[in-house]
């Protein structure tokens, strides 16, 4: 079973059974290498097979879902060189990024990154709120992309990055979100100081030193070592 979202205003059968599907998989909900089926989706959300073949042949573009003819249809395990493209990327673009927002930043964002922050202490506050904190987590780097006019360029970097933030969402609940919490603080007094000398250390420790953490769940004793496909392992996770 997976959490049936709210259907929005005018959302067609195709677009809804989309949405609730790859949130449930972004979620973990549907959790990697777990074969899934048109006939139970189509009954949990009460629609025709028909829309449910298109989403997931989208699915299977966005690398979220694998078919095997004539075996099944299952969602895709994590591929490590997906995850390391995605942290290449954000690391190099969120880099000249944060420098630009040193340089340039709209007061008006920047009190949203301030009142994100708020929102993020709270949640660490309580217990259970890692999905909660993902979404906050990526909101908040969504606004910096805003804040220096490349939204569209945040739009790429979340097409790449499924695998990529379904194992940070993974890391946040095995490991704690805290270090997350703290240094976003210190982004947004980056930016509120326009510390330029401080973008290149702050984007290695937020974006980079975290993928060593991560070498402990696809280790093969780790509880979670079978939502990754190890045929795609790479050096950089050896």
């Amino acid at each position: 079973m997976m959490t049936i979202l709210e259907r929005t205003s005018g959302e067609n059968n195709r677009d809804f059974a989309y949405r609730t599907v790859k949130q449930a998989i972004m979620t973990l909900e549907l959790e990697p290498g777990q074969p899934i089926s048109e006939v139970e989706i189509a009954e949990q959300l009460g629609i025709s097979r028909t829309p449910i073949r298109e989403v997931i042949a989208k699915l299977k573009e966005e690398y979220l879902v694998e078919v095997t003819p004539q075996v099944g249809t299952y969602v895709s395990k994590i591929q490590p060189q997906l995850v390391e493209e995605a942290v290449f990327t954000r690391a190099t673009l969120e880099r000249e990024l944060l420098k630009l927002a040193c340089e340039d930043f709209p007061e008006d964002i920047l009190t949203e990154l301030k009142i994100s922050l708020m929102r993020q202490e709270q949640l660490f506050k309580q217990q259970g709120t890692e999905q909660q904190f993902h979404e906050l987590d990526k909101e908040f780097h969504y606004l910096i992309f805003k804040g220096v006019k490349k939204e569209h360029v945040w739009g790429a970097i979340t097409r790449l990055s499924t695998h990529y933030n379904r194992i940070r969402l993974l890391s946040e609940i095995e490991f704690s979100f805290e270090n997350a919490l703290k240094q976003h603080k210190r982004i947004v007094e980056i930016i509120d100081t326009q510390a330029l000398s401080l973008v290149n250390p702050m984007i290695d420790e937020h974006i980079l030193a975290p993928t060593k953490q991560w070498n402990k769940l696809y280790k093969e004793d780790s509880e979670f070592s079978h939502y990754f496909d190890n045929a795609y392992k790479s050096p950089g996770y050896q």
